[in-house]
């Protein structure tokens, strides 16, 4: 991937991305036997929507990762019309991290959830709270 694609993906994400980065109770189905168990697990998830559909699928093709959802809306909006049909590029977990290695740099907005899910997997890389730029990149692919 070159420079301007990931800070044009970075740019879509700060506007019209999300990023949850939480640990929660869930519920998850028991190996052996019937029934559920309780687990203390990680929700690492990042997606951008948005109504425009070729955007969505050149982050999906860019970035190899994820998956692309379409939502529809049933309803009416207030003035009579239909609702546009919303699109979501999405990826969770070692997907994320690597979508937020390569647009970490670029990133103004949502910096924060993107170094804690760096944090997170790659804690090495962070000296403290600061990255070598021209390392990152460089081990990236990005020069």
């Amino acid at each position: 991937m070159n420079v301007s694609d990931a800070a044009y993906i970075a740019g879509l994400f700060d506007g019209e991305g999300s990023l949850q980065y939480k640990q929660a109770w869930e519920r998850k189905k028991k190996h052996t036997g019937e029934g559920y168990r309780k687990a203390y697990a990680w929700r690492i998830n990042m997606e951008i929507a948005m109504t425009d559909e070729p955007v969505i699928r050149w982050v999906h093709e860019v970035l190899g990762v994820g998956s692309v959802i379409k939502r529809s809306v049933k309803g009416t909006t207030k003035s009579g019309g239909k609702y546009k049909t919303q699109w979501r590029w999405r990826c969770t977990f070692r997907d994320a991290y690597y979508v937020c290695r390569l647009i970490w740099p670029y990133t103004q907005v949502k910096l924060h959830k993107i170094e804690q899910v760096i944090d997170h997997y790659d804690p090495k890389i962070m000296d403290g709270k600061v990255v070598n730029l021209e390392q990152y990149r460089k081990n990236m692919g990005l020069e």
